[in-house]
């Protein structure tokens, strides 16, 4: 694997941490629980550290990273925005789509895993799907607390 392919595999993970950052931050706008808001918060300031984390090694590799997220990201911001609007921004309406952002991450930290990456990327993927994981773990049971109280 060549320093494009590795660049264009961090990108994409990349476009993913910042589509979880605006995403998380744009539900935490809208959600009327307190702790919600923080988790929300949490969440997307560890996507933006993530995020951060591998524009460095695209940096490294000899490569530009992605500053944004991707174009699908911005679509299911809007469908955010929509969904909030019809449902009245409930928090469980706002946790189904930040489980279905997470769904998204893991599908493609998944794929990422099993590239052929340089041990020093591998390493910091399989940190960082670590962490999808138990994010999307807990945004799950978050939202099926949220579904039995209604």
């Amino acid at each position: 694997m060549d320093n494009k392919d590795i660049n264009d595999e961090l990108n994409t993970l990349i476009e993913t941490c910042k589509d979880g950052e605006y995403g998380f931050l744009s539900c935490a706008e809208h959600v009327r629980s307190t702790s919600l808001r923080e988790v929300f918060a949490q969440r997307a300031a560890e996507c933006r550290q993530a995020s951060s984390e591998l524009q460095q090694l695209v940096r490294q590799h000899g490569g530009k990273p992605e500053e944004d997220g991707s174009t699908s990201g911005a679509m299911h911001r809007g469908w955010v925005a929509v969904k909030g609007t019809l449902t009245g921004y409930s928090d469980v309406a706002m946790l189904e789509e930040c489980e279905r952002g997470e769904d998204v991450a893991v599908a493609r930290y998944r794929k990422a895993a099993q590239k052929d990456l340089p041990a020093g990327v591998m390493d910091v993927v399989q940190r960082q799907m670590a962490g999808v994981l138990r994010n999307h773990d807990q945004i799950r049971l978050l939202r099926d607390q949220a579904r039995q109280a209604a």
